[in-house]
């Protein structure tokens, strides 16, 4: 369970991510932008059902927690998620 400061620093908490709905090609879920300014933006595919737009905020989440933008392998990181 998280307390106090823990709570604070949970990304899922906070401003720096936007979180934006959009009609894409239903092969795609989710893409995650990371911005200059060291937010990040989510865009989750308006076409798809409920649960999956929740299962692609969770992964897109679980992007950012693991600082997968600063690696180099993205399809080995797809592979490990």
């Amino acid at each position: 369970m998280m307390k106090g400061a823990d709570i604070l620093n949970n990304p899922l908490l906070t401003e720096a991510i936007g979180v934006y709905f959009l009609d894409m090609d239903t092969a795609v879920e989710e893409e995650v932008h990371p911005n200059e300014d060291g937010s990040f933006t989510i865009f989750i595919n308006a076409r798809i059902s409920h649960a999956r737009q929740m299962a692609a905020y969770q992964h897109a989440i679980k992007h950012i927690i693991n600082n997968d933008f600063d690696k180099e392998l993205a399809d080995d990181i797809e592979k490990a998620m």
